[in-house]
């Protein structure tokens, strides 16, 4: 069984209130971080572990937070981005509704470290029965003295406040999300400045998601470097999972950064292979907006060496043959799904969520949702298949925020890799609206180059 920082207490009945959670070892991390170390050197512990933000960029949570300005008598924010929308991820809303202490615990923790004083969790419109969750977390907080004034004697001070979104995906993106927490329409800013010199209200403020900040309190329970002993390399801890789709035990898994793909899809401790005998083709590793994978390369590197459920392999040999870990949306299409359709689908979700400000992804999206739907209903072109690859050509590492590369890149993976079942939508329109393409060769081993 792999091992578990997160969810280790997951099964224990009424672990989502204040009592149980305390009396199986809640809080613990908060009060040894707060009355025996200082604000640095919780920063350097996370430094040490390795943690790497788990929203989908992957960046050095311990580095970011170095970069927070501290200029005198300005105060300083934490954000908590809990607006989980990217499509097949839903491993922070778990957190929330079943473990809201940890989150509240990595709260304190982070806000101790980063000298904030007060705290926001920005959560998604849909996540509708959360907040109320959240709301009496912290109301408990309160009441037993780990929020409010003069924490627990130590002198430091902290409120945290829950800010419900108005479902809008854009406001994923950090200054999106800025905006919107000011009351203003969840346009992205131009960067610089970065937020950690001028963020909300234009104070110095850190957003981190909901799994990055829980993640703070095994670090402080065990140490930076006992952390940093799980998983491999530069993917250290461990990573929450949401499987989703053709597989025999969809949901939420904690992983040991050190197994591959193969076992993580096929073991019966993780998703328990595809449904039905059905034959793996396809995957998307890491939510909607991370490249598509065919079988073949998903499994194996085109070096020829096992995939594995770490930043640095499913990344292995770029965009050309590998992917990304992403925001950890695991998404398995079987052998009946249709590439064109799902990438359709997802053009559809991109076009209606960019908030219209820039120009190549306001109007990009718009063509790339109309020629897919062409093709898809058997009025494609063969000149399409080119058109769409020049249109997100043109999207991408042109805007102003992620959203564009975020829509771009779903549709180059799926013409790199699936282009044949392209072709065949355009050549046999009618038959492609009474059947899919089918698995083809997308599963078939990767030949193999003899060494020179």
């Amino acid at each position: 069984m792999g091992r578990k920082l997160l969810l280790d207490k997951a099964h224990i009945e009424g672990i989502r209130y204040y009592d149980v959670y305390r009396k199986n070892g809640g809080y613990a991390a908060a009060e040894k971080a707060l009355k025996s170390m200082s604000a640095d050197q919780v920063i350097e512990e996370v430094k040490k572990s390795g943690l790497r933000g788990r929203g989908g960029a992957g960046f050095p949570t311990g580095l970011k937070w170095s970069f927070l300005a501290k200029p005198e008598g300005v105060p300083r924010y934490l954000v908590c981005n809990a607006d989980e929308s990217e499509p097949g991820t839903f491993k922070d809303r778990y957190l929330m509704e079943f473990l809201p202490h940890l989150l509240i615990e990595g709260l304190l923790i982070s806000s101790f470290a980063l000298g904030a004083n007060r705290t926001y969790i920005y959560i998604r419109g849909e996540y509708a029965w959360i907040p109320d969750i959240l709301e009496e977390a912290i109301a408990d907080a309160h009441k037993n003295g780990w929020l409010g004034k003069n924490i627990q004697g130590t002198g430091f001070d902290l409120d945290i406040y829950v800010q419900r979104g108005a479902g809008a995906y854009i406001c994923g993106e950090e200054t999106a999300l800025i905006e919107s927490l000011e009351g203003k329409r969840g346009n992205p800013r131009i960067k610089p400045p970065f937020p950690a010199v001028k963020g909300l209200w234009q104070c110095p403020t850190v957003v981190n998601n909901v799994e990055t900040l829980a993640a703070v309190v095994p670090i402080i329970n065990i140490g930076g470097d006992e952390y940093s002993k799980y998983g491999t390399g530069k993917s250290t801890g461990t990573k929450l999972i949401s499987a989703c789709g053709n597989l025999n035990k969809p949901g939420v898994y904690e992983i040991d950064m050190n197994i591959s793909v193969e076992e993580f899809i096929y073991s019966d401790e993780y998703c328990g292979g595809i449904p039905n005998g059905k034959r793996l083709k396809a995957c998307i590793p890491g939510g909607s907006s991370v490249p598509i994978l065919p079988a073949n390369l998903l499994l194996t590197t085109a070096k020829g060496e096992p995939r594995m459920m770490t930043y640095e392999s499913l990344n292995d040999g770029g965009f050309a043959t590998g992917s990304m870990m992403g925001s950890g949306g695991f998404i398995v299409l079987d052998e009946d799904q249709c590439v064109v359709r799902h990438t359709m689908s997802l053009a559809r979700f991109y076009h209606h969520e960019s908030c219209g400000q820039c120009s190549p992804c306001r109007e990009g999206t718009g063509w790339m949702k109309k020629v897919l739907l062409n093709i898809e209903n058997g009025k494609g072109k063969m000149s399409d298949i080119d058109l769409l690859w020049d249109i997100q050509r043109k999207i991408e590492g042109n805007t102003i925020c992620p959203l564009g590369d975020a829509a771009a890149w779903p549709v180059a993976a799926a013409i790199r890799h699936f282009r044949d079942e392209f072709e065949w939508h355009v050549a046999n329109p009618d038959e492609a609206l009474k059947r899919n393409f089918g698995l083809a060769h997308y599963a078939d081993p990767l030949p193999v180059v003899a060494a020179v």
